[in-house]
């Protein structure tokens, strides 16, 4: 069965080349992105996806970001859905990228999107069965800056850190930032369980605004989770009790080990049970 991709309002096949040459997200990485989950039909923290990718596209200077609000999402994501005849569980991905010509400059700040979708089985946020095995990527480190939060299309440091868990045959792999301290992972947020606190880092330490980590801090306020938002040194890896990761897509994965490290998921647990209760 044909899929579709939505370009800017109009539909194409996924397959279909409708990007230019001189696209700017292409040429220069001169955009951003959002990752976003729909279960049974609803598209999942809609709100706070809106509220980040309109924050972001305003710290890059882009023209329009107060029309990309909650409606738009899930006006959108409803509309492909329906076009390519999914179910009701479907994993999307909304680029967006300045369309003005020009070199480093761009002679304009005009918004364009493209909006990707890919099925899924599941209609709740499913605990992996498996525990994740990672490692910490070094070669190169997270710089702290004002795009630090956001999910640019400058993304080389997690294409070199995806290679680097590839080459070692890891889950994931975990990225530092330039102080050397724990900042994410590749495709996810970090979570630390230590002596009856859960840490997380610091939106300081560079880390990603994720959807689901501001979910998650939300529920342990609610729940009783204590959640402790600092700067994490990478050596509390070797005494922690628990390790998970998170993200708008698969919600809450385990990790199993790291080095020679074994961790349990008790805690890991209660918390994605909390966590499918929202939907």
């Amino acid at each position: 069965m044909a899929q579709y991709i939505l370009v800017n309002d109009e539909f194409f096949l996924a397959d279909q080349a409708v990007l230019k040459a001189s696209n700017r997200g292409f040429k220069y990485g001169d955009g951003l992105f959002e990752s976003m989950r729909m279960c049974n039909g609803k598209l999942q923290f809609a709100e706070e996806h809106a509220d980040r990718l309109r924050a972001g596209m305003k710290a890059l200077k882009m023209d329009g970001y107060a029309l990309f609000d909650e409606y738009f999402l899930r006006q959108k994501t409803a509309e492909l859905q329906k076009k390519n005849k999914f179910g009701g569980n479907v994993r999307f991905r909304l680029s967006i990228y300045r369309e003005g010509e020009g070199f480093y400059m761009p002679t304009a700040n005009k918004a364009g999107y493209v909006l990707e979708s890919i099925p899924l089985e599941q209609n709740t946020y499913e605990l992996n069965k498996k525990g994740l095995i990672i490692d910490v990527y070094d070669e190169l480190t997270k710089s702290i800056d004002k795009l630090a939060n956001y999910k640019t299309s400058n993304a080389l440091l997690y294409v070199m850190a995806g290679l680097y868990q590839k080459q070692h045959s890891l889950d994931e792999a975990l990225i530092l930032n330039q102080n050397g301290l724990l900042c994410e992972s590749v495709s996810a947020n970090i979570f630390v369980v230590y002596q009856n606190q859960i840490y997380t880092p610091a939106l300081s330490e560079g880390c990603i605004a994720g959807v689901m980590r501001n979910v998650i801090v939300k529920l342990g306020k609610t729940h009783g989770f204590p959640i402790v938002e600092a700067q994490i040194s990478p050596e509390i890896l070797i005494q922690a009790d628990e390790v998970f990761l998170t993200n708008a897509s698969y919600g809450i994965r385990w990790v199993m080990g790291y080095d020679k490290k074994r961790y349990f998921n008790e805690v890991t647990k209660s918390i994605s049970a909390r966590l499918n209760e929202l939907i």
